[in-house]
């Protein structure tokens, strides 16, 4: 009857089923109509999570009492103009972890998002939405470090990718919130027989916040397979004022990819957002990013964004996209043997209905 109430529960996306125990179904379902031009090309499309991940998740806590709670979430990324998985290697590519909730902090194991992710969710200048595009998502929180005409070409910390380590495998993350201060720490193993430290990954973040102002920041290091390191951090900080918001960040990630070979990148970032009525946010922002490679020009690209967001109901937002990107170096990278544009353009009517 037990197993009858929970499964009935899951279906339902039901709160509370049986006593003193949650299992929740949500998600978010984010499409809308994209036209680009110059990345590469022009080109018109239905798109999916401009503004949010299109993704849906199982989350579920048990009180065991004593101030404990056993917790879990199971999340994976979905294509919505598709229908298909975000990664068809993993039903739950983004999350899939349980753990312990205790009056000193939790405790969670499994796949989870990197440090820097989890520094950035508050200072973010554009609230990490556009996560294809976004590069603090992208190069500061190493999800898509593969841009222009070279990448990584290998994986660090135990993410299953090459050239992506912003969720790892793995991961025993503990958090814990002490008045304005939240501290994390992390460590993923590699699990490569007879060499502890190949393909992990350790680090720390430390957040301090108050009602108008916050600041963030984690730092990081990913090892490969063979052994070879990558450092990053983070920090970043944003402040309202009235009815305004302003945030700021920067990043850098140095890693070695061979012998006597090194790639360096770095991320500044800022922007503002302020509700222009009660239920319209306007968000702007800018991102510069530089990346210095042995063997190559030294590349990057400034990108700017503009989102003006409506709400029309509590779990249901339309919204406008526009972006514009400047390529520096070879980093436009080519189509067959011709150089793409070193301007882009993209603009984007969608709509995201949570549940």
């Amino acid at each position: 009857m037990r197993h009858s109430c929970a499964f009935t529960a899951l279906l339902l996306a039901g709160g509370t089923c049986c006593a003193q125990t949650g299992v929740n179904l949500y998600g978010i379902v984010d499409v809308g109509v994209r036209a680009t031009d110059g990345l590469p090309g022009s080109s018109t499309a239905v798109a999916s999570g401009v503004n949010q991940t299109s993704r849906w998740g199982i989350r579920g806590q048990e009180d065991l009492g004593g101030g404990l709670k056993a917790v879990f979430r199971l999340e994976g990324g979905m294509n919505a103009d598709t229908g298909t998985q975000a990664k068809s290697d993993r039903l739950f590519d983004r999350q899939a972890w349980a753990g312990l909730d205790t009056p000193y902090g939790q405790l969670a194991i499994g796949r989870q998002a990197n440090l820097i992710s989890d520094a950035l969710i508050p200072v973010d200048p554009i609230g990490k939405r556009d996560a294809s595009f976004n590069p603090n998502i992208n190069v500061a929180g190493l999800s898509n470090t593969a841009f222009g005409t070279h990448a990584f070409g290998r994986q660090y910390g135990p993410s299953g990718y090459a050239d992506n380590f912003y969720r790892l495998d793995n991961t025993v993350k503990y958090t814990a919130t002490v008045g304005p201060w939240q501290a994390r720490a992390a460590y993923s193993a590699g699990e490569v027989a007879g060499d502890a430290g190949a393909s992990s990954s350790h680090g720390v973040a430390l957040a301090y916040q108050r009602p108008d102002w916050v600041v963030s920041g984690a730092t990081m290091q990913f090892r490969s397979r063979d052994g070879l390191p990558l450092d990053a951090w983070s920090l970043g900080t944003a402040v309202r004022l009235g009815a305004w918001q302003f945030k700021a960040n920067a990043a850098r990630n140095d890693a070695d990819t061979g012998p006597s070979k090194r790639v360096v990148q770095r991320v500044l970032s800022a922007g503002v957002n302020r509700a222009i009525a009660r239920d319209v946010l306007v968000t702007t922002a800018w991102y510069g990013v530089r990346r210095e490679a042995t063997g190559f020009v030294d590349d990057g690209f400034d990108r700017g964004f503009l989102f003006v967001e409506k709400t029309l109901a509590p779990r249901t937002t339309a919204y406008v996209e526009a972006d514009y990107t400047v390529w520096r170096g070879d980093a436009a990278g080519k189509t067959g043997s011709r150089p793409n544009d070193r301007h882009g353009s993209g603009l984007t009517l969608g709509l995201m209905q949570k549940f």
